[in-house]
């Protein structure tokens, strides 16, 4: 299976850190965010990465390289205007192919291991998608879910920026600017989501205050023993 990383955003809320820094290779724990991301998508065995790049992405790119310090292989998007997450999959579909593929958000920090996706989606799913209990950074939640599936939109639940969707839920949808929340609020509609929920260590890095409280959490983590 192969994973793309969300990376091409601008980290508003993050400045001024991001006008020079894109939040992808912000520190945590001494060193980029992306690092930790890539480790533990090699620990669970997925090592065919692609990653979508605009705001200052030739750093990514030059720190990178093609993934061979992580014993993985590494594709780039690149996206001359800035796609968002939903036109920037679609814009990277041909590096992808044609099977399901695990999506993950450039900015979040977390101890989920891989490991626990599942290896395929149901017939009747297009997408499954990581939630975690709402927590108290967030005003609001995302999603409500029972038995394995998400059933509505709600407060209950957060998505975790972690996801894994059919390429074909992007048929015929043209290269151009939107959000996979549309997308996933389409499935949901149609009862065609399924979801697991991590009650573990999970954050998005939006801002000053949370890139400090995820620098003070970082030292428990436990990907540091495959540097």
């Amino acid at each position: 299976m192969k994973a793309m990383i969300l990376a091409a955003g601008r980290g508003e809320r993050l400045r001024p850190i991001t006008d020079s820094t894109p939040k992808p290779l912000v520190k945590v724990a001494g060193e980029p965010l992306i690092f930790h991301q890539i480790r533990k998508l090699k620990a669970a065995g997925i090592n065919r990465l692609v990653i979508n790049l605009h705001h200052l992405g030739a750093q990514i790119e030059q720190v990178l390289g093609t993934g061979d310090q992580f014993g993985v292989k590494i594709r780039y998007s690149h996206e001359a205007n800035l796609l968002e997450t939903g036109g920037g999959v679609v814009n990277a579909l041909p590096l992808l192919g044609s099977d399901p593929f695990v999506i993950l958000n450039g900015d979040i920090y977390t101890d989920f291991p891989f490991t626990d996706l599942p290896v395929k989606l149901a017939s009747d799913t297009e997408l499954h998608l990581v939630l975690t209990p709402k927590p108290d950074f967030r005003e609001a939640g995302d999603f409500m879910y029972a038995s394995g599936r998400v059933i509505a939109r709600g407060d209950d639940y957060v998505y975790c920026g972690i996801a894994i969707l059919r390429p074909e839920i992007f048929a015929d949808i043209p290269v151009t600017r939107f959000s996979l929340r549309d997308i996933f609020f389409s499935a949901v509609r149609r009862g065609t989501v399924s979801a697991q929920v991590w009650r573990g260590y999970w954050t998005d890095i939006g801002n000053p205050e949370q890139l400090a409280a995820v620098n003070a959490a970082a030292s428990h983590d436990p990907d540091d023993s495959s540097r």
